[in-house]
């Protein structure tokens, strides 16, 4: 018996040693890949068939814009045209295309029935954090004063 044992452990120290040798083309294909480019902000932008798909979330800026999370965690900015009332309180949002099949500054955001039209639909960061936007208002304020 204790010869086996011997033997199991050289067979699965072979093992590991085939995955690892295995494996090592692959990490070093991915080391030597080159970097991602980082996206250009603020770049007139769209998302193509606005859908439960392609959109992953949104997130309101008071009644001035909002911020659409696109398929693969980019985002985008819009802007509306006008103010939109309760949009910072809505729980769903509407894309209304007019036909094009994409959300661009041609499309509109509709809330509870009512149309917000937007004027730039933009490439952009992330929302801020709710201490960012905080800070914000503080110094809007702050400005006014």
């Amino acid at each position: 018996m204790p010869g086996g044992t011997i033997e199991r452990l050289d067979m699965k120290q072979k093992l590991a040693l085939s995955l690892a040798a295995m494996l090592l083309p692959l990490s070093a294909a991915a080391a030597t890949e080159p970097a991602k480019e980082p996206r250009e902000l603020g770049v007139e932008s769209s998302i193509v068939f606005p859908s439960d798909s392609t959109i992953r979330n949104w997130q309101a800026d008071r009644d001035r814009g909002i911020w659409i999370e696109g398929r693969r965690g980019e985002w985008y900015y819009g802007t509306f045209a006008g103010i939109c009332r309760d949009i910072d309180f809505a729980q769903a949002i509407g894309v209304e295309t007019r036909g094009a099949g994409r959300l661009d500054k041609f499309a509109s955001i509709v809330v509870r029935g009512e149309r917000c039209l937007l004027s730039s639909f933009v490439t952009s960061a992330p929302p801020p954090t709710k201490a960012e936007r905080k800070a914000a208002r503080e110094a809007e304020k702050a400005a006014q004063n």
